[in-house]
């Protein structure tokens, strides 16, 4: 018998706290952009150097080391420069950390499956859900060989992350990695190098409350007018009182226009980052803030209305609506969305995705949408899934943490709570127990829209499997418990329920009987059979 694994409590996941708006600076002359290359060169120098000295330091890093990079940053820009640059070292430096630890769990996952496997007969079955042997002698080897590099990596990797050591490539290593092969990328050198450049300006400025437009370095008025602190040794270029510099173009912001200019004309704290796209040659100006305003609402109070569940794949989203009792209401829906193209494209598709499934959502005055709390970094090695190539390029192509930062994001902004849910047996289980009662003669519902049911299901804290039909009146009491169904602390409740044997005696009746066979003996309104007849002592 396999043993199935615990399945996880739900719970509430906290809604996104940040907002980031992007819009276009339109009308920037010769002299504008300039004077933007020139400053955001010449700070990305000091970014790297920064980061540099960050990589350096290793563990050994501190707030008094800190305060000295900053110090020497300031000398050659300003302290409201070296603060942004400082930070934004700190904040890449932990990510190459955990992304650092992240391949080092991946690696001894691997290392563990192979030795298992190793150790194993050749041919042997797997049992449990655990995988058995290898199937040839030759992959035994072939698998042995590869156990060694993946020793070596795991070495390497966790000597690095023993001395602090990370690497990271300002720009980003796909974008460097792109240098070695024009021709596939379809760049010339020309073309590569002016996208690198742009890659490694900095040009960004955090906020600061109770200054003027809620950011002393780079400023943006109500009326759209952006002007920029200039750096120590560019103060030449200034066009403006106190070393600053004003641009010709101006900005508008058009979604979440009204919530920006509330902050700016509070003087609340606003994050800009100004950033060049080589390919249209266009200047854009992200704005950003936190909110501190949104407030998680208890999982007791969302199980008292409907719930959408949602199953995610890797090219739409199934979705139906269930009632406080675990029922599912009206027509399932399918929210398409092609991951195809380039990186703006696909999260333009996943955010439409979610756009549209939140105003169902809202349409039909639901508060929360149920989702699996989805994490297939281990999933995705070829140590764990072996063979099986398409099913570790279906799990590779599912968005999970694209969809989970834009999902809590949008619901915040919406007032949806989303409830995150184990994932363990959601599409077996929802398929067996769901699929064919669903299923009518104009509608076929597919294993994604049953595995949603079983997400909502389990969301509100009902069990997937649903209440067997109870038999007939005539042939049961009606007074009688009349379903199969288990209760909240029951083991294995989930489960699909069993008859359980009877004694092996006529003269008692079996303790219940779902299977029944030939109920002649019961429940009988004529003479009894040939067999009532036989002695006991024969």
């Amino acid at each position: 018998m396999t043993r199935l694994r615990s399945v996880a409590r739900p719970f509430v996941a906290s809604p996104g706290t940040g907002v980031c708006i992007r819009d276009r600076i339109k009308g920037l002359t010769a002299g504008d952009e300039v004077v933007l290359r020139t400053v955001g060169e010449h700070l990305g120098r000091l970014a790297s150097a920064d980061l540099a000295c960050r990589v350096r330091d290793g563990l050994d890093h501190d707030s008094d080391r800190w305060a000295d990079r900053k110090r020497d940053l300031t000398a050659s820009s300003s302290s409201r420069w070296a603060g942004s640059i400082t930070k934004a070292t700190h904040d890449q430096w932990g990510l190459a950390r955990r992304a650092q630890h992240a391949h080092a769990q991946s690696l001894t996952a691997g290392v563990r499956t192979i030795r298992d496997r190793l150790c194993l007969p050749v041919g042997e079955p797997g049992r449990s859900g655990q995988p058995g042997g290898y199937r040839s002698r030759q992959e035994w080897h072939a698998k042995s060989r590869r156990l060694t590099v993946l020793e070596a990596r795991l070495a390497a990797v966790e000597a690095d992350r023993a001395a602090g050591h990370v690497s990271v490539v300002r720009g980003g290593k796909r974008l460097l990695n792109k240098r070695h092969n024009l021709n596939a990328a379809g760049l010339t050198e020309a073309q590569w190098r002016h996208e690198w450049e742009a890659t490694r300006w900095f040009l960004s400025a955090d906020g600061e409350s109770g200054k003027r437009c809620g950011n002393e370095t780079i400023r943006v008025t109500l009326d759209g007018e952006v002007s920029l602190r200039l750096p120590a040794p560019l103060t030449h270029l200034a066009n403006a009182p106190h070393g600053r510099y004003v641009l010709t173009g101006r900005v508008t912001f058009g979604h979440r226009g009204h919530e920006w200019g509330d902050r700016v004309e509070a003087n609340r704290a606003v994050a800009y980052r100004i950033h060049h796209n080589p390919g249209k040659d266009r200047w854009y100006l992200d704005a950003s803030w936190q909110r501190k305003d949104t407030t998680v609402i208890l999982l007791e109070t969302l199980r008292a209305g409907e719930v959408i569940g949602v199953d995610m794949n890797a090219d739409h989203l199934a979705a139906w609506r269930l009632d406080t009792h675990g029922n599912p209401t009206g027509k399932p829906r399918t929210f398409a969305y092609d991951l195809t193209g380039t990186a703006t494209r696909r999260d333009a598709q996943v955010r439409h995705a979610l756009t549209r499934l939140l105003h169902w959502a809202k349409q039909s005055g639901v508060k929360a949408i149920a989702v699996e709390d989805l994490d297939f970094t281990d999933s995705k090695t070829r140590e764990q899934h072996g063979r099986r190539k398409r099913f570790r390029q279906l799990v590779s192509g599912m968005p999970t943490s694209r969809l989970r930062t834009r999902l809590l994001a949008m619901t915040a902004e919406a007032g949806i709570a989303v409830i995150a849910v184990d994932p363990a047996y959601t599409s077996r289980w929802g398929a067996q127990h769901w699929q064919k009662p669903t299923s009518t003669p104009t509608h076929k519902t597919t294993r994604h829209e049953a595995a949603a049911i079983a997400i909502g299901r389990r969301a509100l804290g009902h069990q997937i499997r649903r209440r067997t039909t109870p038999p007939r009146q005539h042939q049961t009491d009606a007074a009688g418990h009349r379903t199969l169904q288990a209760g909240s602390g029951t083991p294995g409740r989930e489960e699909a329920g069993h008859p359980g044997p009877g004694p092996r005696t006529r003269s008692v009746p079996p303790t219940r009987s779902t299977y029944a066979g030939n109920q002649a003996t019961q429940h009988r309104s004529g003479p009894p059979t040939d067999q009532d007849t036989v002695l006991l002592s024969v």
